[in-house]
């Protein structure tokens, strides 16, 4: 994206300002889908972006929900609702209740332990329905459950009639580099497919797997070959023995590259060999996955061409606290009051990882851009004292 027209927006509708670019989202799922082939399906996962939902309703299969409050944003967005996998380890009786009587034909639940499999059929007992079910594979953690758990409910699977189990669910985490890490996930589940086959009697249908692709967000990472390595994942995919059908849950690999994140220069300064930059934006709205104390350097620069030689700046946020560094000893010439630094790479997470409450100031605007449809705000700033004060 042009720096003209960044700094454009910024100054139309303020900062600090979430950008969403998206014709190169769609550019990036065209890649992605390129890159997969038709051996399997994708599901987004909602929690890296949800002001992308929309967006993305053409081009995925799936929405993976793991809140209420996320399955509510899906709805308003108008996505159907047999697209929606309904996820996540804390399943209440009367969240479940109310999206069963509002959407008959859900597309799928996952259970995550004994006790929300025999929520989950309680609830659809309940409203006359019979839901489809993923079981989810621990990989270690408080997610999912342990295989024999997983087995015990597919001997019993006859006494529960308002529940079919369809398939497998597993996810192990984000920013996996290696192959070799992602091909024994794929062979822990064709083991699993297969003695289940044999010893449980039961035929799984689908998988849903996260590979939890990565994004290199900082200068010092190594460089890769983003094609190979998803063309050798495919060919994995391909070499499975389990021939049903298999959906590949992402987010961050989706969306990171299409967000930008802009704050502007409120006050400059020096203090004992050092030089500082104060944004109006902070570590509360922008935060990289594997930053560490802004020891690296994100894909960030300033909009204006300022001239002099470059010197090493520290760009600090708002917040009232030492932690408040984005970046350290980034080269710059001295930058002026107003200027506009745009982080790229904000596509997935930034907009909602944050401790976006923290000292109650105002929460970013949110926008899109696409050729079709121009610049579109979709949340004005918000007032953080609203949240954090008696109603």
């Amino acid at each position: 994206m042009k720096k003209e027209f960044l700094y454009q927006a910024a100054q139309s509708l303020g900062t600090p300002l979430y950008l969403f670019h998206l014709d190169r989202l769609h550019q990036r799922m065209e890649r992605i889908r390129s890159y997969v082939g038709t051996r399997a399906g994708l599901c987004y996962a909602v929690k890296a972006n949800p002001f992308l939902v929309q967006a993305l309703n053409q081009e995925v299969e799936r929405f993976e929900v793991c809140s209420p409050g996320e399955y509510r944003i899906c709805r308003s967005q108008g996505l159907p609702p047999e697209k929606l996998v309904i996820s996540g380890v804390n399943k209440s009786q009367k969240d479940t209740e109310e999206m069963m009587e509002q959407c008959p034909h859900m597309g799928i639940y996952t259970a995550e332990s004994l006790h929300q499999w025999h929520l989950l059929h309680q609830c659809a007992e309940k409203h006359g329905q019979t839901i489809r079910v993923l079981l989810r594979l621990t990989s270690g953690n408080q997610f999912g459950m342990e295989e024999e758990t997983l087995r015990q409910i597919i001997r019993e699977r006859n006494q529960w009639p308002h529940s079919e189990i369809v398939g497998i669910q597993l996810y192990s985490g984000t920013q996996k580099h290696s192959l070799k890490r992602l091909q024994r996930e794929l062979d822990r589940l064709d083991d699993l497919v297969r003695s289940l086959q044999e010893e449980e009697g039961f035929l799984v249908q689908e998988l849903e797997y996260g590979p939890g692709f990565p994004v290199f967000y900082f200068e010092e990472d190594e460089p890769w070959e983003e094609e190979e390595f998803f063309r050798s994942f495919a060919q994995m995919l391909e070499n499975m023995a389990f021939s049903g059908t298999i959906t590949l849950e992402m987010g961050r690999s989706m969306v990171a590259e299409c967000g930008y994140y802009l704050t502007s220069v409120g006050d400059i300064k020096s203090s004992r060999g050092q030089n500082y930059c104060i944004l109006d934006g902070g570590m509360h709205q922008i935060s990289y996955y594997g930053q560490s104390m802004a020891m690296k350097h994100p894909p960030v620069c300033c909009l204006q061409e300022r001239s002099g030689e470059p010197v090493p700046w520290n760009l600090c946020g708002s917040l009232c606290t030492v932690n408040d560094i984005l970046v350290k000893q980034l080269p710059l010439p001295t930058p002026e009051l107003g200027d506009v630094f745009v982080f790229e790479k904000a596509g997935a997470y930034c907009v909602t990882e944050g401790i976006a409450l923290f000292l109650s100031r105002d929460l970013p605007a949110v926008a899109s851009w696409s050729q079709s449809q121009g610049l579109e705000l979709l949340r004005p700033h918000v007032a953080a004292e609203t949240f954090n004060q008696k109603q």
